[in-house]
């Protein structure tokens, strides 16, 4: 049994969430062609929560191959709004226009953890949040992007709920970790029936 943990993720927010919640981790991003193979998934016909978890597997197996004797965890998160995938956007512009998409509506963030082990994965979960976008006005979206366009652009959706864009909802359901891109709870229960984490 491990008690190595490796994140191949680069994001700030989950590295994080595992350490104030106790874990010592290392840090070391997968690199994986996102585009290409969600583009592949959903030329296929994959679903949003395939889609998530599909990525998050790539992105663990990757980090295995380096790191055969450690626990590693792969994580990703799609937005999906009537069926359709939003991506992180590319610009102001298109931040502005993909909140204009959400306002008045609700989405669903989907938030996906493989851990592998070797050469294959022992565990794997996909979190589901409800959020419920407020109809804001066009000179608040234009202002808010504005004040937020540096930290919400490597956001999907272009908002963080643990900041400013908090304000753009009115109702939430589901866990606020999956939220942040984690679905951190089921994380540790699973860690803790391991043995890697203390009972």
């Amino acid at each position: 049994m491990t008690d190595h943990i490796i994140l191949a993720s680069g994001s700030a927010i989950r590295r994080q969430l595992l350490e104030n919640a106790g874990l010592t981790i290392e840090v070391a991003p997968a690199r994986i062609d996102e585009a290409a193979i969600k583009s592949a998934l959903l030329s296929e016909g994959a679903k949003p929560r395939d889609v998530a978890d599909t990525l998050a597997e790539y992105k663990a197996r990757k980090g295995a191959q380096k790191a055969a004797s450690a626990l590693v965890i792969g994580c990703d998160q799609v937005l999906e709004v009537g069926g359709a995938l939003l991506s992180k956007p590319k610009s102001p512009d298109e931040c502005i226009d993909q909140l204009r998409k959400l306002r008045g509506t609700r989405h669903k963030l989907l938030s996906a953890a493989v851990i592998y082990e070797g050469d294959r994965p022992v565990w794997r979960h996909v979190g589901e949040v409800r959020l419920y976008m407020r109809d804001f006005s066009d000179t608040y979206l234009q202002d808010y992007v504005a004040r937020n366009w540096e930290s919400v652009s490597q956001s999907v959706g272009g908002y963080k709920l643990e900041e400013e864009g908090v304000r753009l909802f009115t109702r939430v359901e589901g866990d606020y970790f999956t939220v942040l891109g984690l679905p951190l709870l089921e994380l540790l229960n699973y860690l803790t029936l391991r043995g890697v984490l203390p009972k």
